[in-house]
């Protein structure tokens, strides 16, 4: 799968624990309010400003809880550039854990309108994609484009029971320690190539099952594949580089390598589960 775009470290962002304002988004991302496409945009091109999507979401029953927006060198494209906005359903707002939907978007033509299913874990404050269980889907900019993304919302929303089953499922199987290093080890392999003898690991596989609070510190697969997670995608794990010196590992912050890397993960987990059933 390749996604329409990738966000760098340093982006500005804004996660709430209640659902954004317009002036709050606005402050973050204001390229979800442009006033027009960007000049390099051809007629063919249908311009429909993003906020007038959401506000399309909104009446839906969608609220968004995170924005997020690309820094970019050229100040033209500013008001134009690559954003994310991470969606709740309204009967989704609360609890443990929650599923949102993950609507990224542009008006300089370096992404259309594209819609992920997504986790967010409160107690680590962690932002999942759920592995291939919900599809991506995209809109293009042409034709009804509000109408269509919302319809695409509500086809990834209708994904989250399976999801919902397959979370419950991990929440039930209990792993020993043999089976957590196993699963740290195949986690490890997805960031780091096994086969390359002469660029090992920078990391053990020890370090993705480190435990950074007291509600982690469970056996079920659910929690341990969070601890993993958590420690692979926010870095600062310390190692040492292929010289032998001393580092800490960077987060996950590019989108295409984070989201690729989240529903690795997220297939791995069910994997699991699915052989301990």
């Amino acid at each position: 799968m390749q996604l329409a775009s990738s966000f760098r470290y340093g982006s500005p962002m804004l996660r709430s624990d209640s659902p954004l304002s317009d002036d709050q988004i606005r402050r973050v991302a204001p390229s979800i309010f442009a006033d027009g496409k960007h000049e390099s945009r051809s007629e063919r091109y249908t311009y429909i400003p993003t906020i007038d999507v959401l506000r399309g979401l909104r009446n839906e029953g969608f609220q968004p809880f995170m924005v997020c927006q690309t820094r970019v060198r050229d100040q033209d494209k500013r008001e134009f550039t690559k954003h994310l906005i991470r969606m709740r359903p309204a009967s989704e707002i609360n609890g443990e854990d929650v599923n949102e939907i993950i609507l990224l978007n542009s008006h300089d033509g370096t992404s259309s309108y594209q819609m992920l299913g997504g986790v967010y874990r409160f107690v680590c404050q962690n932002g999942m994609v759920a592995g291939e269980t919900v599809g991506e889907v995209r809109v293009p900019h042409k034709g009804n484009i509000v109408q269509n993304v919302i319809n695409g919302a509500f086809d990834v929303l209708d994904g989250f029971d399976l999801i919902r089953e397959q979370k419950e499922g991990m929440q039930t199987v209990t792993l020993n320690r043999d089976e957590q290093h196993a699963f740290a080890r195949s986690a490890l392999a997805l960031r780091y190539d096994p086969t390359d003898a002469d660029v090992p690991a920078p990391i053990t596989e020890s370090q993705l099952l480190n435990v950074r609070r007291f509600e982690d510190r469970r056996d079920d697969l659910w929690v341990v594949f969070n601890r993993i997670q958590e420690n692979m995608t926010k870095g600062g794990l310390h190692g040492r580089s292929r010289s032998g010196r001393a580092m800490s590992t960077r987060p996950v912050t590019g989108i295409d390598q984070n989201v690729k890397l989240n529903r690795a993960l997220w297939m791995l987990a069910d994997a699991m589960r699915q052989m301990k059933a």
